[in-house]
């Protein structure tokens, strides 16, 4: 008799894909074709700086774990610096959030999104490359620019200006 029930998931420390975005270092560990669509993690190394701009996505709830370092949370709420240890939720709705490495030290974050998708986008916004290597973010020219709002739009993701939550 086959054994029906589904193998459990083991990703090996050089396993994953990784990919720059943004200035940042994605690694992929877990997509949502491997869980049916219920959830994708994402190994985030932000060098200072780092980080993504305002923005929402109102059928995903996302998490962060903050494995070294530290950065700095923004959303409509508030401010949250979130050190190593902190555990941030973003819940669904679609509240305006943001973070940034403020530090001159790398953080490293542990992303949870909840259904998967997001991993899809960076996939798809991302640019290959080695563990450890990081690219600068790429110019944002105003065609640059529109690509990239139709790809944050397709995965029902929306961008709002840098000074947003200022």
């Amino acid at each position: 008799m086959e054994n029906q029930k589904p193998a459990p998931i083991a990703v090996g420390a050089q396993e994953g894909k990784t990919i720059s975005v943004a200035g940042n270092t994605y690694r992929i560990l877990v997509t949502g074709k491997q869980t049916g669509n219920a959830f994708a993690t994402i190994d985030m190394m932000v060098p200072p700086g780092g980080g993504p701009g305002p923005h929402a996505h109102p059928d995903i709830q996302e998490t962060f774990y903050v494995v070294d370092g530290e950065v700095e949370v923004k959303s409509e709420a508030g401010t949250y610096i979130a050190k190593k240890g902190s555990y941030v939720i973003v819940p669904k709705g679609g509240i305006v959030h943001a973070f940034k490495n403020q530090t001159d030290k790398m953080a490293h974050l542990l992303c949870t999104v909840v259904p998967s998708g997001l991993e899809e986008m960076f996939l798809e916004l991302g640019q290959p490359v080695a563990a450890g290597e990081f690219l600068p973010p790429p110019p944002m020219d105003p065609e640059s620019f529109k690509k990239l709002i139709a790809i944050l739009e397709k995965y029902g993701q929306k961008a709002f200006p840098p000074d947003y939550l200022d």
